[in-house]
């Protein structure tokens, strides 16, 4: 055998021996929330580590997600960040409504970039537009994204939301809005107290009283026709292992075994 033919048998054996592995590495395919990215990923490595099994984790707006399923992208697993998200696939019938938990809580910050110091007192009617100095409100979508709905209910309950609404800059999702004020393209932004805990680019500047907007809560269920091994993972998600998790990320744990 000469020279080459060892090298191609050699790399022959060595795509044999990597393909398998390569082809376990998603046994299911978990679509979730944006503003779950680091708690979940640590998550899903010790489920990994505990049962073998791997999922392919993907994170973007919970609005987005929801409509892919709805369009058919192959999911096992659905996390949303409101309940409004998981509601529009139920009744639709598109996820199994017998494994549907409220998982999570979290709460709402007002962040800035970490060089600032300028400490905001969230109250009624407070003066959110002179606190922009001039700039924008990074902000998620608040027409159809969890967190930018959660904000502009919180503005709109303290009377704010009509002198701020001009001044927004509506993001895709709640990390696109972080990542707006810890590049400081804006001032101020409104994101979850997990998202300010991930971030070292930005500081909070200011806490909005829970009774301002409705429960962040983030339900999970089995896609229908999702894989078995999908159902395992959230009785994973519920356990005490993956709650130690979610709280050393900031996370409120609604659901734990």
């Amino acid at each position: 055998m000469t020279r080459v033919s060892r090298w191609l048998s050699a790399l022959a054996a060595l795509f044999l021996a990597v393909t398998p592995i390569e082809a376990r590495a998603a046994d299911i395919t978990v679509f979730a929330a944006a503003s779950l990215k680091e708690a979940l990923s640590d998550v899903e490595s010790a489920w990994a580590a505990q049962s073998g099994h791997h999922g392919a984790l993907s994170f973007a707006a919970s609005s987005t997600l929801a409509r892919q399923i709805e369009a058919g992208s192959p999911a096992d697993v659905f996390i949303s960040a409101d309940v409004d998200w998981m509601d529009y696939l139920d009744k639709r019938k598109l996820i199994d409504h017998r494994t549907r938990r409220d998982l999570l809580g979290n709460h709402l910050v007002l962040v800035e970039p970490a060089s600032s110091r300028v400490s905001v007192a969230i109250g009624p009617n407070f003066n959110l537009l002179d606190s922009l100095h001039g700039g924008r409100l990074a902000v998620a979508d608040p027409g159809s994204v969890p967190a930018g709905k959660y904000a502009k209910a919180a503005l709109s309950s303290l009377g704010v939301w009509n002198a701020v609404a001009d001044h927004i800059a509506p993001a895709e999702n709640v990390r696109a809005a972080l990542a707006y004020v810890a590049r400081s393209d804006c001032p101020l932004g409104i994101v979850y107290t997990t998202d300010a805990l991930a971030e070292p680019q930005v500081r909070i500047a200011g806490t909005f009283p829970d009774a301002t907007h409705p429960p962040i809560v983030y339900p999970v269920a089995a896609v229908a026709g999702g894989k078995p091994l999908g159902v395992q993972f959230i009785r994973f998600l519920e356990g005490s292992r993956a709650a130690t998790i979610f709280r050393a990320h900031g996370f409120v744990v609604l659901a734990a075994r």
